[in-house]
Parts: structure tokens; sequence; C-alpha cells
């Protein structure tokens, strides 16, 4: 380990210990992935209905709220590496206790447990990640260090599905035990030890502060769609959600040792970058989400063949994370950005022509080239935001971002979700209309309705009710279509918005020995 200027400790076999940390980080973010296939089939095992089993999903997100604020305080009071190895091993545990799970009210508890420790892997990593690398080499380093944020929730419905479908749902927890023991002794073994800190008194107001309003916030972001956004229940969680978290931004600034330096928004391009990310965050969701959701729903696939046709932009955002990381070491954030946001613009906007008859290739394409846009412009963006803080902040620095992420994720899933339903609903009410029973687009429907009835054997006038029937679902279907196709107009255009600010991201330099450069590029 050397010791640099800025107080940081970076070692000459950083490369090593980077991969052990990758290791670890895409195993939990792939956890927040994998499970979701699952819930059909847990469904089934425990005979409960969606919502119930839907807790299992919504708990470990809860639980990675509440826990992520720590991060910082604890790898500072306790060190890095020890507090990465025990996050590793509950999370591992908790794995191990979830596949064992013989009831739902068991596997929820058991989730709960995981979180405390998946929580923390990826603030953990982070911060560890800027102590050990030089400078000069961040980009390239965050560049491998995100693949887990890109790649693991492209991969993981592919192979949840494969797991549930042929193998056993148990799998999809029990795969985390190996791979978390070996993690365990890698860093044992070749993670560098970054000592301790005295940090203070722990900030137990700053915690409760937090602790409740991320909490309250991402329950209502989840639950909204479900509860009704105008429910009494869902205006409260937000109203009380909002108010906790302004005070616990008082708080903070106003506290001698904070849980989350706060004032890490006053150094450099963190605040402009973190704003980049929840762009870049809700644009990346809104294809994660909702073209599986098409070609399941509307087009018919199975998860496992729609998990393989993610699988490609899941390998372009995996080959453009370490390429991009290498062109911002040498020409900075700001061109990369901007380029993998108007790719992922253009990208977004192609989606909106998704219908029943759009080729599989084409989707395939535009997912790929998307996948390029989002490793270009996600990790240059927070490495940048980060790459003027100083080594004191990084650990809250590292929280902060990663708190962004998830409430971005959460809210841009909510509000375009909301969005697509009203937006169904609108479409259907216009389709409907034009839908009369002598209208050209009803006779022509009712045509080949008649058609298809006589290749089954069933008589022209019989089942008049099925034919009905037939025309809802046709409107609902189409209504349904081009709401998604109005989310990726948005995603389009919220993404554009994004590559403009991106014009006002700075990249500061980084000399040898960890000295920050007084012109930022």
């Amino acid at each position: 380990m050397v010791q640099q200027q800025d107080g940081s400790m970076t070692t000459d076999k950083w490369g090593v210990a980077l991969a052990v940390l990758i290791t670890g980080g895409f195993m939990a973010i792939l956890d927040t992935s994998i499970v979701n296939i699952a819930i059909p089939k847990l469904e089934s095992v425990f005979s409960v209905n969606t919502a119930a089993v839907q807790w299992v999903v919504t708990i470990y997100m809860l639980t990675l709220g509440v826990v992520v604020p720590l991060a910082g305080y604890l790898g500072e009071r306790f060190g890095y590496r020890r507090i990465y190895v025990l996050s590793l091993l509950i999370f591992t545990v908790g794995s191990a206790l979830s596949g064992l799970s013989w009831s739902l009210p068991v596997l929820i508890m058991f989730r709960v447990f995981q979180a405390l420790g998946g929580g923390l892997i990826m603030p953990i990593t982070m911060s560890m990640v800027y102590r050990m690398v030089p400078r000069e080499r961040i980009g390239t380093a965050m560049g491998f260090w995100g693949l887990g944020i890109i790649v693991a929730p492209a991969i993981g419905p592919a192979l949840g599905g494969w797991l549930v479908q042929y193998v056993n749902w148990r799998l999809i927890f029990y795969i985390n035990v190996p791979i978390g023991v070996v993690g365990s002794l890698l860093a044992l073994a070749y993670v560098p030890k970054f000592p301790s800190m005295m940090t203070g008194s722990f900030d137990f107001g700053g915690f409760f502060l937090s602790a409740g309003g991320l909490f309250g916030l991402l329950l209502a972001l989840s639950e909204g769609q479900t509860w009704g956004w105008n429910s009494e229940a869902i205006v409260i969680l937000l109203a009380a959600s909002v108010l906790l978290l302004v005070l616990f931004a008082l708080w903070e600034l106003s506290v001698k040792h904070p849980l989350l330096n706060l004032r890490v928004f006053a150094h450099g391009s963190f605040a402009m970058a973190n704003l980049l990310v929840i762009v870049v965050t809700v644009s990346m969701y809104s294809g994660v989400f909702y073209v599986p959701l098409f070609l399941q729903t509307v087009v018919g696939y199975g998860a496992l063949q729609t998990g393989l046709m993610m699988m490609p932009a899941a390998l372009a955002s995996a080959l453009m994370m370490p390429v991009s990381g290498r062109l911002y070491d040498r020409i900075g954030a700001r061109p990369i950005v901007l380029v993998g946001l108007l790719i992922l613009a253009y990208t977004t906007f192609l989606l909106h022509r998704l219908s029943t008859t759009t080729p599989v290739a084409d989707v395939v394409l535009w997912l790929t080239l998307r996948g390029f846009g989002i490793g270009m412009a996600m990790m240059p963006a927070t490495t940048a935001g980060m790459s003027a803080v100083p080594t004191a902040l990084v650990g809250s620095g590292s929280a902060i971002n990663n708190i962004m992420q998830r409430v971005a994720g959460s809210f841009g899933l909510a509000f375009m979700t909301a969005v697509l339903q009203a937006q169904a609903n609108l479409h259907a009410t216009t389709i409907a209309a034009s839908y009369t029973p002598t209208s050209r687009p009803a006779m022509q429907f009712m045509h080949h309705l008649s058609s298809y009835l006589g290749q089954q054997g069933i008589a022209a006038g019989q089942n008049v009710s099925l034919r009905v029937s037939q025309i809802y679902d046709l409107i609902q279907q189409q209504a349904f279509v081009m709401g998604i196709d109005d989310i990726f107009v948005l995603g389009a255009a919220i993404t554009l918005l994004g590559a403009v600010l991106s014009l006002f991201l700075r990249t500061y330099r980084h000399q040898r020995g960890g000295q920050l450069s007084n012109v930022p590029d």
C-alpha cells in the first residue's frame, strides 16, 4: 500500500483486488433481478397471491434503503475490508436460509437478513476502489467495477428463468452460497486492509431520519400502483417520507459527525453527476422492465426466451464499460457521457415502434445499441462526480450515489408505470370509439375472426359472446402496446435532457500522488 498526498492508500496490485470486489458486487446486484422471475413459481409453491409474494422483492429493496447510509460510517470506523467480508458473509448466509424457506413469511424474514449484507456491498466496494486505485487510473477501474450494475439486471431474468423452469426455484438463492464463500476467502487474501479511523460518535438522529424517510419513500413508490396513488396510505407515506428526508438534510448539516456528509455535493460535479445517473437509471430500467413485459404479455414469449433476447444488450454494455473507462482516463467524462446519452436517447425512441409484428432482430438490435449507450454514459458520469471528492468524503459520496440509484430505479418504474396505465386507458377509449358495429375496423376484425373461427370448426353464427370478447381483448392489447410506445418516447425525451445537462459535467484531473489539478477539463 502507498500513502498518497490526499490521504488515500493505493496498491500496485489493485487489478486482482478489483476483480475480487467485482464478483461480490455482481452477486449483490444480480439478486435484485433474478428473484423477480420466480414470483409466479413462488405463488404456486406457497399457495399465495401475487400481492403477497411481491413482498419477497419489496422487502429486500426497502431494507437496502435503510442500510446503505451506514456504509461510510461502518467502513471508516471498523475498516472497509472487514465490513466488506462481513457483509458478504451475511448476504451468503441469508441466501442459504432463503433457499431453505418453508413458508412465505419465513422467506420474507430471511430476505431481510440477506439484504442487511447485500445493501452494504456496493457502496463499500465503491469506496474501496477509490482508496486503492491511483486516481489517474480511476476511470478504467470504475469501468470494470460498474459491470455488475449494468450487466447483472440484464442477465438475471435469463438465469432465473432457466433455474426456475428447468432446475429448482431454490437455486436462485443457493447459487450465491459458493460464490459468497469463495469471494470472502479471496477478499481476505487479495483485498488490501484499510485502516479504521475515529469517526466520532454514531449519528443516531441521522440514521433514524434517513431510515424512516427512505423506507417510506421506497415503499410508496413500490406500492403506489397497487394501493392507488390517491389512496390515503400512499399520500401519508409520501408526505411523511419527504418531511423526514428534509429534516435529515437539515440535521446532517448541523451535527459535527454526520452519518452522510451532504457537503460532498459542493465538490466538483458531484451534484450534476448524480442527476445524470438518475437520468440513465430511469432510461435503463424502462428498457430492462418494459421490453420484457411487452415480449411476454403481448408477443407471448417465455421468460427464458425473453431473457436470451436481452442478453446481447448486456454483453454490449459489458464490452463498452471498460472501454469508456479507458477513454475517461484519456479525455475526461463530458464527451463520452454526451455521446452515450445521445445514443441512449435515440435507441430508446426507436423502441416506440414496438408492435406485435416488429421483427425480433430489430428489437435485439435496438436493445444492443442501447447497451452501448448505457455502457458509455453510466460509469463515466459517476466517476466524474467523484473525481474531485476528497478521500475523507468518499464513503459518504459512494453511499449517496447508491441511494440515488435505488430511488431513481424505484421512482422511474413507478412514474413510467403510472404514465403507461394512463395512456393505455386513453388509447383504449379512443380506439373503442372507432369500433362501432358498422365501422370499418370492426368489420375487418369480424371478417378475420370469422375466418379464424371457421378454421377452428366453429360456425359463423355461433359464439357471438366470444367475438365481443375478442374485440375487447384486441382493443386492450392495442392500447397497452400504444401506452408502452408512449413511455419510450417519454424516456427518450428525459434522456435527451440529460444529454444537454452533460455539457456542464466537469472532470477534475489527478496527478500521480493524488494531487488534484487546478484546471477542470
